[in-house]
């Protein structure tokens, strides 16, 4: 779980998230040229962390590579942020 807080974190990270939130699936190429301030080595490290926190998906089809969103791992940040639980990894201390 702490993948997934380090991941959104970071605001462009966040950004990422909300473009294939709201577009869907998005091709690696369509997202670098949403961020004209970032190299493409820096968005392709951006969307590695997010791979790896599992908050994306990627397929390949042919040279391209494809993200969308893994809506799972949200909700689980969801739940986490919304209650302090011990289905957040947080274990209750009773005396």
């Amino acid at each position: 779980m702490s993948d997934v807080f380090a991941a959104i974190a970071d605001p462009t990270r966040r950004e990422i998230l909300e473009l294939l939130r709201r577009r869907g699936e998005l091709a690696a190429g369509d997202l670098v040229s949403r961020f004209p301030s970032i190299s493409q080595p820096a968005v392709s490290k951006h969307l590695r962390v997010l791979r790896r926190a599992r908050l994306c998906r990627v397929r390949t089809m042919g040279r391209r590579r494809y993200y969308r969103l893994e809506p799972r791992a949200l909700r689980e940040v969801d739940v986490c942020g919304s209650s302090a639980t011990a289905s957040c990894g947080a274990q209750s201390s009773s005396p």
